[in-house]
């Protein structure tokens, strides 16, 4: 399963890299977040992980697997049945910045993990992008 939100943001690539990286701040941003807790404090970095706690979804623990710095990372949650990776890409635009969430899930339990948040997973992707142009686009 794979679903993907496409945002066009009014602010430069470092700008909506400084707001979408420094994962602490999510909650301030996003009505998506309601808590995140830093599970190794410092920059983010591959091997970071950051407890969650979003509406109607059960509390989880992310761990970067993945990071270009300045342009994308990407953390993995999940365990037996279910993976999920969560992909956060940015690229230059003229005039601005793209920014692409993805959510991808994978194993036995994901097609009836698509049948129960199908449609919440894609309006959570659809209000972080919005959250994420607000905050990068104010000065």
């Amino acid at each position: 399963m794979r679903y993907e939100s496409t945002v066009v943001i009014d602010a430069p690539p470092s700008r909506v890299w400084e707001v979408f990286s420094d994962i602490a701040r999510w909650p301030e941003w996003t009505p998506t977040v309601d808590a995140l807790d830093l599970l190794d404090p410092g920059p983010l970095r591959v091997g970071s992980r950051a407890r969650i706690r979003q509406p109607r979804l059960p509390e989880a623990v992310w761990r970067v697997t993945e990071l270009a710095d300045g342009r994308r990372f990407t953390w993995v949650s999940g365990g037996f049945g279910l993976r999920t990776a969560g992909i956060h890409e940015i690229e230059a635009t003229p005039g601005g910045t793209r920014a692409l969430l993805v959510i991808e899930q994978r194993g036995p339990l994901a097609p009836l993990v698509n049948l129960l948040a199908g449609r919440l997973t894609r309006r959570y992707l659809e209000l972080e992008g919005q959250g994420l142009k607000a905050r990068s686009e104010r000065p």
